[in-house]
């Protein structure tokens, strides 16, 4: 009588039998990405977790400046004349007006000597027209909030910079979709009910205590993960150039607001309605009052920017309330007669554009005001949590014999490609090629780990022979 098949503990299979199956392959990508990628994925979760508190860190910094007593608002003209007083060397190229009476009116100003886009934003107590401070901003957000969100994108390097949290945001669905599909395997071939794959195990100890807190937190943060990664991706460098590219094949781009006064239409960018003007011209409080009234009388209700144009251009008038349901709306507005020369609605968007910035807005924690912060604030935790219980199980599962070669832990066996099915294999190398060029960081980094581990095995067998 033959022995009976061996256990491979290193990867869960039994020796001497080759079965058909994903499972292998996934578990080996799964836990090199977790060991090589989790460290990108861990800080863009912790600077992320940061940013979710950026209104109250923005009140606790900044509260004197940003918030007032609420009185009867005078009229916007007064509010852009004190702040120019306040700002002689500046040329005012926006105002942003908010529909609480406790919140500042921001008079936004450009300045010599400051970076491209950013601004002087000088901030008016509606009520009073007192000018209650001063902040350098870019896009409207305050010196702590820019921090974060520069820290959140490229760690506050820059442009080269942006390489970790587009690395991150690639592998993170991977990791995601990877880890539910092994963890819903192992409670299958263990015939355990639901609770075990939502619950952590009861009495559980060491090694196994830690996966089931790592499988069933990663089974709950999964959606919220695989949320996060594809709209980080959309507007990341690589990855994002792509999708605005199928945007535009696909003619699901926003409607652009048309400026020129000839009626002639000008592209535009997504953030064309928080620009702060590169032509700034000298600019009469008495238009602001014209233009944001014909914008009033256009429907805009709610919180808005009046952006001024460069000369022989309309103004803007945009509704900025971020909130759902969200309010989108912008005019374009002669600033001499005050007539309004063209419209771009939300509701004329197409569908994916607007899927798109909604996204990005409740990636940012803005679209549901409080409750979005929340949510990213305990999905953010979790990703920390996961990584955390991922190397803590790692470190578990060491040998602790100091002849064992892999002082650290051997990996899932090679070779787990050949146990692949028919209907993965066929369509892999195109899969693999459409993912490498839809989300090229995750390509380039998978076939360099592939020829990294071909050399490393290659190595060890020439050793061993």
């Amino acid at each position: 009588m033959s022995a009976p098949p061996v256990e491979d503990v290193r990867s869960g299979e039994v020796a001497g039998s080759v079965r058909v199956s994903v499972v292998p392959l996934l578990r080996r990508l799964h836990f090199y990405a977790g060991v090589l990628i989790a460290p990108f994925v861990l800080v863009a979760a912790l600077s992320g977790l940061l940013y979710a508190c950026a209104p109250q860190l923005d009140a606790l910094f900044y509260g004197d400046v940003l918030t007032v007593e609420a009185g009867t608002a005078l009229p916007v003209a007064e509010q852009v004349a004190a702040a120019q007083a306040a700002t002689p060397e500046g040329a005012v190229t926006g105002v942003v007006l908010a529909d609480d009476p406790e919140v500042a009116t921001q008079v936004v100003f450009a300045v010599p000597g400051l970076a491209e886009d950013y601004a002087r934003t000088v901030y008016v107590d509606p009520g009073t027209a007192r000018v209650t401070g001063q902040l350098t901003t870019w896009f409207g957000a305050t010196p702590v909030t820019t921090w974060l969100d520069g820290l959140h994108r490229h760690l506050n390097l820059g442009e080269p910079g942006r390489v970790y949290s587009e690395l991150a945001a690639s592998w993170l669905w991977v990791v995601a979709l990877g880890g539910v599909v092994l963890w819903l395997g192992r409670q299958r071939a263990a015939r355990r009910r639901v609770r075990a794959v939502v619950a952590p195990e009861k009495g559980a100890r060491g090694v196994r205590r830690t996966r089931s807190w790592h499988g069933s937190i990663g089974v709950w943060a999964s959606v919220g993960a695989l949320f996060l990664s594809a709209t980080g991706l959309t507007w990341s460098t690589y990855a994002g150039e792509n999708f605005a590219s199928a945007l535009e094949a696909l003619h699901a781009k926003a409607p652009v607001l048309d400026t020129a006064l000839s009626g002639r239409t000008a592209p535009a960018g997504e953030h064309e309605q928080h620009t702060t003007g590169t032509k700034a011209v000298p600019v009469d409080p008495a238009t602001v009052d014209r233009v944001l009234k014909a914008g009033r009388a256009a429907g805009l209700d709610g919180p808005v920017q009046v952006t001024a144009g460069a000369a022989g251009t309309a103004w803007t008038v945009a509704q900025v309330d971020n909130t759902w349901p969200v309010r989108w709306d912008k005019v374009a507005v002669n600033p001499d007669s005050g007539e309004v020369t063209a419209r771009a609605d939300w509701a004329d968007r197409p569908f994916l554009a607007k899927l798109s910035s909604l996204g990005i807005q409740a990636h940012m924690g803005r679209l549901f005001g409080i409750a979005n912060q929340v949510v990213l604030f305990l999905l953010a935790a979790a990703i920390v949590a996961l990584v955390v219980l991922g190397y803590r199980m790692w470190w578990q599962r060491r040998p602790t014999r100091s002849d064992r070669r892999s002082p650290l832990g051997a990996p899932p066996r090679r070779g787990t490609w050949q146990q692949l099915p028919l209907w993965v294999v066929v369509p892999a190398p195109l899969v693999l090629i459409a993912v490498g060029w839809a989300i090229p960081l995750l390509g380039l980094s998978l076939v360099a780990f592939l020829v990294l581990d071909g050399l490393v095995g290659l190595a060890r067998r020439r050793r061993v022979a």
